[in-house]
């Protein structure tokens, strides 16, 4: 007979071990480790150790005509743009957020607009009761749409319910931390359980092709809590980034196997709930003061998407020994170099200044083609000269302090040109594919950082650049 057996797991990274100790040899995070109880998985899980025979499963060429499977439009453009063109059937979608962000209220509004072309779709609640999500529905108007909703967090309750009813398009569990198994004797939220239920929604979403979103709980760090492969057990991962301060919030895409990574739709939290952003780069740059000393403007890529954005730094005479580097919405360790390349190489020295950066608008941008947006920023501040108006600024700084290239420049000059900016400072090595682009704006190419700090010096609107050309 199977025996309960005590084992301790590490709460954030899913390490098991055979004793309680304060600190995780996995993952190295203290007082993260619990004693769970469960089923022995040696030999006296079953009599005699016997394993069931397997049955024998067809091996297939990689050649062949297999059906693929139509996508289901949401009715909501931005997030079928995120996850490649609407919902496949039998997918599992985990979703993250930052607690309040909006993730149950993006998640209604998808639900509603599903209903509306006759997909039948549930809703179920472990967060909250029957009453609390009808009065958000009642706030953003669907209370008359078909939605099903239940309250529950017994995972063997949820899946006979959903075995005896009318199959849905659509399942949303809000979230995957408050359902527990009856199987497993540990509490919900752990690592077993998490798993466990994320196993067997997953397997009920394959079996009868029904798109299953898990809503996921976040750390400190904005990473989705819980076992790491429950993101490798699932076919796309969400993320909800906002600013609680800004009312812009951005869905991006971190994994996807029915579409591309880092795709972002982007949406506006108004009083009757979430709205599309068709243009987010005119959004972003709505409220932009071109004639202050310290703001460029960066044209980036997120996903296939161009987006413009303003990237703001202030540079001021710090009193402490050791100056403050604050960094909203960009990478820190990022700043740090950029800022030891403008003392190595250019002779700027930052070490008596406190260096603030900031990204308008709550976006988080990842890639480094913004070192360039951010070097001219933080020139311009400690300069006190203003950048010339109407440019766009973007290309990655190597240690040596030259520019490299990098990728989409036709994509990021058509959406400047479209937004009205007339110029663009680019590294050298992008001028080729710039002139191949089909666009009038300007160009202004740099090979290294030098060459872009002695044209903001001088003021100058583009005769000091290495190789002018447009």
């Amino acid at each position: 007979m199977a025996k309960s057996v005590a084992r301790y797991v590490c709460q954030d990274c899913g390490s098991e071990s055979s004793k309680w100790s304060g600190r995780c040899d996995g993952c190295g995070a203290w007082n993260t480790i619990s004693e769970e109880t469960g089923q022995n998985s040696g030999v006296g899980a079953r009599p005699g150790g016997a394993v069931p025979p397997g049955r024998k499963i067809a091996l297939v060429g990689l050649e062949g005509s297999d059906h693929t499977p139509r996508r289901t439009l949401s009715g909501i453009a931005e997030f079928d743009r995120v996850t490649g063109g609407g919902l496949v059937p039998g997918s599992a979608i985990l979703v993250g957020g930052d607690p309040g962000i909006g993730k149950s209220t993006l998640l209604l509004q998808i639900m509603a607009c599903l209903t509306s072309t006759g997909n039948t779709v549930v809703y179920i609640s472990g967060e909250e009761a029957i009453a609390q999500v009808r009065l958000r529905a009642a706030r953003l108007g669907l209370s008359k749409t078909g939605v099903l909703l239940a309250a529950e967090t017994n995972l063997s309750d949820i899946v006979a319910t959903l075995q005896d009813s009318v199959e849905p398009t659509a399942l949303v569990i809000d979230s995957i931390q408050t359902i527990w198994s009856p199987a497993l004797d540990s509490a919900p939220g752990t690592v077993s359980q998490v798993r466990q239920t994320a196993q067997t929604l997953i397997h009920y979403a394959k079996s009868k092709n029904v798109a299953v979103f898990l809503v996921g709980h976040v750390t400190k760090d904005g990473q989705i809590a819980g076992p790491r492969v429950i993101e490798h057990m699932v076919d796309t991962v969400l993320y909800f980034e906002g600013e609680r301060g800004h009312q812009f919030r951005i869905l991006r895409a971190v994994k996807n196997r029915f579409g591309p990574t880092d795709e972002i739709g982007v949406f506006e939290m108004t009083g009757g709930g979430l709205s599309e952003v068709s243009n987010p780069s005119r959004l972003f740059l709505g409220e932009r003061d071109s004639n202050t000393p310290g703001t460029a403007v960066f044209a980036g890529i997120e996903g296939t998407r161009p987006v413009l954005v303003e990237i703001q730094a202030l540079v001021a005479t710090s009193t402490l020994a050791t100056p403050r580097r604050a960094v909203v919405g960009w990478d820190q360790s990022r700043l740090s170099m950029i800022l030891a390349v403008l003392d190595a190489h250019c002779g700027l020295s930052f070490g008596g200044f406190d260096v603030y950066l900031n990204v308008a608008g709550g976006l988080k941008i990842r890639e480094p083609a913004a070192d360039l947006a951010v070097a001219a920023a933080l020139v311009s501040s400690l300069s006190g000269q203003a950048l010339p108006d109407g440019s766009v600024y973007f290309g990655e700084i190597s240690l040596s302090g030259s520019l490299r290239s990098v990728n989409q420049t036709g994509g990021r000059l058509r959406e400047s040109e479209k937004l009205g900016f007339t110029r663009a400072t680019i590294p050298k090595s992008n001028d080729d594919d710039a002139q191949r682009s089909e666009n009038s704006i300007s160009l202004e190419t740099v090979a290294s950082l030098a060459s872009l700090i002695a044209r903001i010096s001088v003021g100058s609107t583009g005769s000091k650049s290495d190789e002018p050309s447009g």
